[in-house]
């Protein structure tokens, strides 16, 4: 057995493809939202992944760029979906990871510096949003009061999972759960599924999973409603919490499973 007794600098450079599928990704995440990027963003994303500019650089670029626009909600809407790629792009590269519910308050806070007052911190009020697919009926998101401690009996839920004694079924299953149940908690007041997208991502990573950033790049938003979809019930009027979509989407991201992933089906008819 060889015996290395010091620590090294982290140093390497991501491959061009492997570069070039992270920001298909941070892009496509942006659909969640409805914010679409600039065509500056793409002529900077292109130059990043021929490695002539570093993403601190495009960084600065890009609010050097928006300095000189106006206030408009749409401008400020594509400044967003800009600056939080180009970041997204920058947490994908990077290999080290912390499991806990402060590393999601931390990629919170990197993704949203200077877009949100609130970057970082955990909401101190409870919220709801109208859903197209629930005809704007919302999910039943966390009291806020709970956050912590709902995070807290998640987070130790997952560290007791063992990973090595399921079957493929039960492993989609199990990780659908979790993703859903640290998304329904929508700790911060806006970004929860690109921070909840970030941190699955890197977590899976982190434990040997490969990813198919395809997934992201094309199905965004069908994501996000498959996320709605486990979370939501009525039961006087028949619906239940389903999680066979969100199933759907992780078979076709970690195993490459071909699921026709389609929104129209995620509508629930009984709200119509």
């Amino acid at each position: 057995m060889k015996y290395y007794t010091s620590y090294e600098k982290n140093t390497h450079q991501t491959p061009k493809e492997k570069k070039q599928e992270y920001w298909k990704t941070a892009i496509g995440l942006q659909q969640v939202d409805q914010l679409k990027p600039s065509n500056y963003l793409l002529e900077l994303s292109q130059k990043n992944i021929e490695e002539n500019l570093s993403n601190q650089e495009i960084e600065k670029l890009l609010y050097s760029h928006y300095t000189n626009e106006s206030k408009e909600e749409e401008i400020e809407r594509k400044m967003e979906c800009d600056i939080v790629a180009n970041r997204i792009v920058q947490l994908l590269q990077d290999d080290s990871f912390t499991f806990s519910p402060a590393a999601l308050k931390s990629i919170h806070r990197y993704l949203f510096h200077g877009i949100y007052d609130f970057a970082g911190k955990f909401r101190t009020y409870n919220i709801s949003k109208k859903e197209p697919i629930l005809n704007g009926e919302s999910v039943k998101y966390a009291n806020y009061f709970m956050i912590t401690d709902t995070f807290q009996y998640d987070f130790e839920e997952e560290k007791e999972y063992d990973y090595l004694s399921c079957d493929e079924f039960e492993l989609i299953n199990h990780i659908a759960k979790f993703t859903s149940a640290i998304w329904q908690v929508h700790a911060f007041g806006e970004g929860n599924t690109r921070t909840t997208a970030v941190f699955i991502e890197r977590y899976l990573n982190s434990i040997g999973f490969p990813i198919n950033n395809d997934m992201f790049q094309q199905h965004a938003q069908y994501f996000r409603n498959a996320l709605v979809r486990s979370n939501y019930a009525d039961y006087p009027k028949g619906i239940s919490t389903e999680f066979k979509y969100l199933e759907h989407f992780f078979y076709n991201l970690l195993i490459e499973e071909k699921y026709e992933l389609k929104n129209r089906e995620l509508i629930v008819k009984e709200l119509f």
